[in-house]
């Protein structure tokens, strides 16, 4: 495996993601209670003995670039090879722009690679989730001598519009081949994941071809390019959606779950802070759930994710719910059937995720939040006593002063105003599910929250934490 390059492509905007996606990469965004989604891209390379690692980023890279850093967790910080980040440039005699898809973001790094050793080149999307030993995958490009080998494996039929679908011979061949169809012939989809030739990517890859799936697959089968499949039956899932997301975290609670994070064997590994031991008190009660280290838990957590440094209070009761890194739940307040990011602050008696009106879609994002799930931007504090209904999207760093009221109705939107932040107790406003209109709020003390002073040690962040 000396011989292949991996380029990992992490630069996606994740816009399905809501607000989870709006300040970080999706391959940044926390998973599993203590990782990142690109953690296992990065792991399944160096479980597989690739040790010369390229990734390139566009959106929001400072995140990714914190976390990856010089790649140590990952034993990926080396003279030769290692891991390198690789952003958008201007070049001379080129039209300053983004990358405009997948394929031309490995054109415009073209002569990274071709600087790399040996012929084969791995490309790999940054933003999903998955183990693969790519050995025999790699193996099996080499053995047909193929232009492109990929990665393919059966999904469900109500996903596969959204990926690239195709048919193979009996020999691996890929003989049809349709990028996100409206009506789906099969149910063998692409995971986003080719073994190339350098000589496919030179012959291949053109200014007018921007993306793998809609461009560069369609004309090499066309043109009678050596493309195959490489069939994979193991764990993956992409978890490009709210629902697909919550989902991947919340299986990970079962018996024997799919994806086994404590397989010694092919360990994921992470950039982690050094953090206390979870602890569990007297008044604590938790059922089936995945505490970090750092969490601090009184009250109750039930079918739940928690991140490090997360605190629940006594009485506090987090139910089939997603906490991301250093958020408190005051005491007595209820979370359920939600997702928080990271430093969000509930206050005491308040409740997210009330009523049982899980159709009642968000106005804001009807798309994305319509499935019962309500999703609290990073900083956010919650004031005391607030009742949030479902759907509901909850902006990065409101304050008390920016609720309507003290009941939030499903699929409503509370947020900072656009145009400049509020100074503390001026108004702001709200997207209410009935009419859609927005409507100037009513200020409610800012005090009652606990606001930021009152969050206590869930509110430190730890030594070399990253701040997305």
């Amino acid at each position: 495996m000396k011989r292949t390059l991996a380029v990992i492509l992490a630069g996606g905007e994740g816009e399905r993601l809501s607000i989870l996606s709006s300040l970080r990469a999706k391959p940044a965004v926390p998973f599993g209670g203590k990782y990142r989604i690109i953690d296992f891209a990065l792991s399944n390379c160096v479980n597989s003995d690739i040790d010369n690692v390229v990734v390139l980023t566009q959106y929001n890279p400072r995140s990714l670039n914190d976390h990856i850093g010089m790649g140590r967790p990952w034993d990926l910080d080396r003279n030769y090879g290692g891991v390198r980040m690789l952003q958008p440039y201007i070049a001379r005699g080129r039209v300053a722009e983004w990358y405009r898809g997948t394929a031309d973001a490995v054109l415009q790094n073209l002569n990274v690679i071709e600087q790399a050793p040996g012929d084969t080149v791995l490309v790999l999307a940054g933003d999903h989730i998955y183990k693969m030993d790519y050995q025999p995958f790699v193996a099996a490009h080499r053995r047909h001598r193929a232009d492109v080998t990929i990665a393919v494996r059966r999904v469900p039929l109500a996903d596969a519009s959204r990926m690239g679908i195709l048919a193979l011979d009996e020999t691996d061949h890929v003989v049809e081949w349709a990028e996100k169809p409206r009506q789906p012939k099969s149910d063998l989809a692409s995971m986003g994941v080719y073994v190339f030739s350098k000589r496919a990517l030179r012959q291949w890859l053109t200014d007018t071809r921007s993306d793998f799936g809609h461009d560069v697959i369609p004309a090499m089968i066309e043109g009678g390019a050596r493309v195959y499949g490489y069939r994979f039956d193991g764990y993956w899932q992409d978890v490009g959606t709210v629902q697909s997301y919550w989902e991947a975290n919340l299986a990970l609670l079962a018996d024997a779950p799919e994806l086994d994070l404590y397989d010694r064997e092919w360990v994921i590994h992470t950039r982690s802070e050094e953090r206390a031991p979870a602890k569990i008190g007297s008044t604590a009660q938790v059922h089936r759930s995945l505490i970090s280290h750092g969490c601090v838990i009184n009250g109750s957590v039930v079918n739940s994710v928690l991140s490090p440094g997360v605190v629940v209070d006594v009485g506090a009761v987090v139910r089939d719910s997603i906490i991301l890194f250093d958020s408190v739940i005051r005491p007595g307040a209820v979370v359920d059937r939600s997702i928080l990011d990271k430093d969000v602050a509930v206050g005491p008696g308040a409740i997210i995720g009330e009523g049982t009106d899980f159709d009642v879609v968000n106005r804001r994002e009807p798309g994305r939040l319509n499935t019962g799930i309500t999703v609290v931007g990073k900083r956010a504090v919650i004031p005391r006593g607030v009742r949030i209904g479902r759907n509901v999207l909850v902006g990065e760093g409101v304050r008390a002063a920016d609720f309507v009221s003290r009941v939030i109705r499903s699929g409503s939107t509370v947020e900072r105003p656009r145009e400049r932040q509020p100074r503390p107790g001026t108004r702001a406003r709200v997207t209410d599910s009935s009419d859609g209109r927005e409507a100037p709020t009513g200020v409610l003390d800012p005090t009652a929250s606990g606001s930021d002073a009152g969050r206590g040690s869930g509110g430190l962040r730890a030594s070399g934490e990253t701040s997305d």
